[in-house]
């Protein structure tokens, strides 16, 4: 376009010239070099590096917008959570420490000291297909209007703070409602009309923690016939949730079925069947879908299931000088299906399955978010040591996310997963 701006400036210049001369000579000219200017300007694009918000169609030549709400065949087949790592600088992330002021603290792990940079300089690719990139503008447009509630423990958190940051660049949201120990948390983007909220709960279910005087003992009892109420009393007014739990269970837990103790976790009581922490996880997330699918005010929910995301102490666990100092991503060869956090994974997906077979005749939603495989290769995106961790000096936090960094991953999955949804609705 320069070029034929330049061209029609020089014509004006040459007042000796004609209107009809003006017209035979330069209206051919410059439409033919209007013609090779986009034929030009078409094969430098296409042949750059490709564009961030747009999406390569699997076996297909052509670029998809990651606004078409109608995604392709290729696409619905394609395998999001079977994939790899690949090297991109700034990953996921749309943001940085500096540009997102809500980092927490102790995910800020280049503000508590952390110097190694490449563990941000990596993206997780699916081996079928391409995953798009986060569209901050797109998601709040998709989601005008709606409640999206995080529902788990602190890990959960951690992606609903990822969230925030990505969302925040574009649009500046409110805080809306904090509790005493700032757990609960709900961010408000007015110009958009969407909510977010977190709902901290140790187990789904209700849990009492056992507290010998006045100090607690680290044993909870578990009741599988009543769900933790912090998180159902809000369902109602909820769109989507992303539902996660699991690290709170490798601990003794007295399992209650009614007045009823049948099972336990990590007990030595001769009277009570000890189990390992998936019978529990399994009964927690069952007790859980049934009460969602027997809500009758939750019409409009969507239920999405995030997997276990495992921790990677080595030498070690949290209390007994375990770490995690590794500088990049492992390979697919590390993954060892066999593996207890494997085991985990299986159990959400077997329930999760269960449930929206369920909820099928009772207008309920589920679905996976699949990111186990992902995070079992990314021992490098834990804070370690940078934490910030001046109550408990010398333990390591190898269980949560530094932000930003591989969990970024987790909310364009999220994406991708509500644009099915959404596109299964119009259909």
């Amino acid at each position: 376009m320069r070029f034929s701006n330049s061209h029609l400036a020089e014509k004006s210049h040459h007042k000796h010239r004609s209107q009809r001369e003006r017209w035979v000579w330069s209206g051919p000219l410059l439409w033919s070099l209007l013609g090779i200017s986009a034929i030009v300007s078409f094969f430098f694009f296409s042949l750059r590096s490709p564009n961030p918000s747009l999406l390569l169609r699997p076996n297909l030549p052509a670029l998809q917008s990651i606004h078409d709400p109608t995604p392709p065949k290729e696409k619905q087949r394609c395998n999001l959570f079977k994939g790899h790592w690949i090297k991109q600088a700034g990953g996921a992330g749309m943001y940085t420490n500096w540009s997102c002021p809500t980092i927490p603290e102790s995910k800020n792990c280049f503000k508590q000291g952390r110097k190694d940079t490449d563990f941000v300089n990596w993206r997780w690719k699916p081996d079928e297909c391409e995953l798009p990139r986060f569209d901050s503008m797109a998601f709040l447009h998709l989601l005008r209007g709606k409640k999206l509630a995080f529902i788990g423990d602190s890990v959960a958190r951690n992606q609903f703070e990822s969230l925030l940051c990505f969302l925040s660049q574009v649009e500046t949201p409110q805080d809306v409602y904090k509790d005493s120990e700032d757990r609960f948390r709900t961010w408000y983007f007015p110009k958009s009309d969407l909510t977010l909220i977190m709902l901290w709960t140790k187990f789904l279910v209700a849990g009492e923690e056992r507290v010998v005087n006045g100090t607690g003992t680290g044993v909870f009892d578990l009741q599988f016939n009543e769900i933790d109420k912090s998180w159902t009393q809000h369902l109602p007014e909820i769109d989507y949730a992303i539902l996660s739990n699991g690290h709170w269970f490798f601990r003794v837990l007295y399992l209650h079925e009614g007045n009823n103790i049948p099972n336990c976790i990590y007990c030595s009581d001769p009277n009570i069947t000890s189990h390992n922490p998936d019978f529990a996880l399994r009964m927690v997330f069952r007790a859980a879908f049934k009460y969602i699918n027997d809500c009758k005010n939750c019409g409009k929910l969507v239920t999405f299931v995030r997997t276990f995301s495992p921790a990677h102490f080595e030498n070690g666990v949290w209390n007994t000088g375990g770490y995690c100092n590794r500088t990049g991503p492992s390979s697919a060869k590390v993954i060892d299906q066999e593996s207890f956090d494997w085991k985990l994974r299986d159990i959400q997906i077997e329930e999760t399955a269960k449930a929206k077979l369920e909820g099928m005749g009772k207008g309920k939603r589920f679905e996976v978010i699949d990111v186990t495989m992902a995070m079992t290769m990314r021992a490098d995106g834990h804070p370690g040591e940078f934490w910030g961790n001046k109550w408990m000096k010398g333990y390591n936090d190898c269980v949560h996310w530094c932000m930003p960094g591989p969990i970024d991953a987790w909310n364009e999955l999220l994406m991708a997963v509500i644009r099915k949804e959404e596109a299964a609705m119009d259909s």
